[in-house]
């Protein structure tokens, strides 16, 4: 729904490379064929590449609503690879001004991920994660139709994360993991404490099955804890057929709640069932099909997915 305008350095340079843009556009429909009404965005960006995939780009975006200003959004993406065995990659995104001019603007979200591989089986990863949601899109749409907005809606809801993972390769294909870290998913909460631990191996004592499995422990305090398990399998059957199932433990269930969004329900324990099929029918075409059964005390349900993969 719009057009783009790149420049770029030309010819090989052992330096950092530069390329620029500049786009505009409207937005299309998500459930529904054309596009919104009264909304278009433009902006562009600045790149500087090097080898070793080296990028850092900085780029803007302006959203406007009719005769409001939705977002104004700087954004700045940077990966570093420091040497072959570490590497850093950061995003971030700065609202210049609140939602449709209202509220204040600032960090709406910052991540950092880094990455050191002190020896050739071992590789420490370090994370950290935060940031706001904020819906623009309602919040507009309220300003315009000149409904009030709560103080509390502009300030959005707050998340934080921040954690480390070791990985071990104890023998060829087979890896154990173990980390920590805490979360914190709302302003006033305490911080929740995170271990994670298992193994992962693509070759399982040379029979070609795909194993992983994870073990989550949440901590809040000494009032509430939490175990949540990943378990998973998959083998190949010649060369057109990858079969796999799953299961997963959860506190948590997302639904479709109505046409225009989804909500998230608290449960005591949800379990997830699932299996899974990669068919390679051709070169140019694949098809994946998915059954999952989930449950908990008050739900059962069962879905099945398919869908199909063209490769030009």
């Amino acid at each position: 729904g719009g057009a783009l305008v790149e420049v770029r350095q030309s010819g090989d340079t052992p330096r950092l490379r530069w390329r620029a843009g500049g786009f505009g556009s409207v937005e299309p429909q998500i459930m529904d064929v054309g596009y919104v009404s009264g909304v278009k965005k433009f902006g562009g960006y600045f790149a500087l590449e090097g080898h070793g995939a080296q990028r850092s780009v900085v780029g803007y975006i302006n959203v406007r609503n009719g005769d409001l200003t939705e977002r104004s959004v700087l954004s700045f993406t940077n990966y570093i690879p420091v040497q072959q065995s570490v590497f850093i990659y950061q995003a971030a995104e700065v609202d210049l001004t609140g939602p449709g001019g209202e509220g204040s603007g600032g960090l709406t979200y910052f991540f950092v991920h880094a990455r050191v591989a002190p020896v050739t089986r071992a590789d420490i990863q370090a994370t950290y994660h935060r940031g706001r949601s904020i819906d623009a899109r309602s919040i507009t749409d309220d300003l315009l139709n000149g409904r009030p907005v709560p103080a509390k809606t502009l300030d959005g809801f707050l998340y934080e994360s921040v954690g480390a993972r070791l990985t071990v390769e104890v023998a060829r294909g087979f890896r154990l993991f173990a980390g920590y870290g805490q979360d914190k998913n709302d302003r006033d909460a305490d911080a929740m404490d995170r271990l994670s631990f298992g193994v992962y191996t693509s070759n399982l004592f040379g029979t070609g099955i795909d194993v992983n499995v994870t073990d989550y422990r949440y901590q809040r305090g000494s009032a509430s804890s939490y175990d949540s398990w990943y378990v998973s399998a998959g083998r190949s059957f010649g060369s057109r057929l990858y079969l796999s199932g799953e299961y997963t433990t959860s506190l948590s269930v997302l639904r479709h709640a109505r046409d225009d969004g989804f909500v998230v329900e608290s449960r005591p324990q949800t379990d997830r069932f699932g299996a899974s099929a990669n068919i390679y029918l051709s070169r140019t075409f694949s098809l994946l099909v998915v059954a999952d059964y989930t449950r908990d005390e008050g739900v059962k349900e069962t879905r099945l997915l398919s869908g199909l993969s063209v490769r030009f």
